[in-house]
């Protein structure tokens, strides 16, 4: 090697050795991140499954104390706590039916191309962009018996102006067994968009072509829907329901901006129950984790359940 080449690859070398590798640069930024998330969500899913085999307080300075299996024994055991499971189960499945049916028809409605569709889509998705805590208080306001205009039109504030069916249905008590429908009415204002993307999208993705071959058959709208729209789409509906499914057992924050689980015990979910447990003037921490994770257990049961059919319906179950 002579001299000039000496001269010209030395410095080279030792300004590479002096910058990080590749490798080195990929660590640098992924590892903060990793512990971070560790941190912030890792060591809390463990910590708050030993406090479920615990007897312990947050705001009491006492170390846990282990009881073993005594928190989830005194759920199981509780037939009140097994109601509100039940009224969360009727929340679910009143409202992710009626959001798939609201959804579906939407995104069928918006797919046609007309003029100003893109602001009416823009404007039935709007409802999703809002907090759930905002929403609830509007609709709470709008369910007011004294100034709601929903209320006073539907008479529903004052049983004798209220239509005969309903004044038979509530006779001789107040009006407030239409509690739960009503958080499920607002559930479906606020998230029936969100299905009615995911089927939007799956309609944009048919192929013209299957179409254009069923009206060659003279195949009826009916059966195209049945036999093209339906199949093509069902995947992605399928997605949509497993996501709502598993919100509406999670839904907390609608529900508490509403009614606070009231009148009396008619909207108290499961969730809502885990929250007085664990934080509003019961702070029972152990008893709310071990709640928490019989939740966990179930909402996993039932994603499997629509996963495995999922699978099922895209031939690979």
């Amino acid at each position: 090697m002579s001299a000039s080449e000496s001269q010209f690859r030395g410095p080279s070398t030792k300004v590479h050795q002096g910058h990080l590798s590749n490798r080195a640069i990929v660590n640098l930024f992924i590892w903060p991140t990793l512990i971070l998330l560790i941190a912030m969500n890792v060591f809390p899913l463990f910590y708050s499954l030993y406090l479920g085999f615990t007897n312990y307080s947050a705001i009491a300075r006492q170390a846990p104390v282990w009881v073993g299996f005594q928190n989830f024994s005194n759920i199981l055991n509780d037939k009140q706590l097994w109601e509100y499971f039940a009224t969360t189960g009727r929340y679910a499945l009143m409202s992710v039916s009626l959001q798939t049916l609201v959804g579906f028809g939407l995104a069928m409605l918006v797919r046609e191309k007309f003029k100003g569709g893109g602001v009416l889509t823009t404007l039935i998705l709007i409802p999703m962009m809002i907090s759930p805590v905002v929403v609830g208080l509007f609709w709470k306001l709008m369910y007011n018996p004294t100034f709601g205009f929903f209320n006073f039109l539907l008479g529903f504030g004052n049983p004798s102006q209220a239509p005969d069916w309903l004044a038979s249905r509530f006779a001789g008590q107040p009006m407030t067994g239409l509690a739960l429908f009503a958080v499920v009415i607002v559930d479906v204002w606020m998230w029936a968009p969100f299905v009615m993307l995911l089927v939007l999208s799956g309609l944009k993705a048919i192929p013209d072509y299957l179409y254009e071959a069923a009206a060659v058959d003279r195949a009826s709208s009916w059966f195209q829907f049945w036999r093209i729209t339906l199949p093509q789409v069902a995947p992605l509906l399928l997605i949509a329901i497993l996501f709502r499914t598993i919100e509406a057992f999670k839904s907390f924050d609608l529900v508490m901006g509403m009614t606070g689980g009231g009148p009396g015990v008619q909207t108290e979910l499961i969730s809502v129950d885990l929250y007085r447990i664990a934080f509003l003037g019961q702070f029972r921490t152990g008893l709310g984790s071990a709640l928490a994770y019989i939740i966990l257990i179930i909402i996993i049961a039932i994603s499997n359940l629509y996963i495995k059919y999922l699978n099922q319906s895209k031939g690979e179950g």
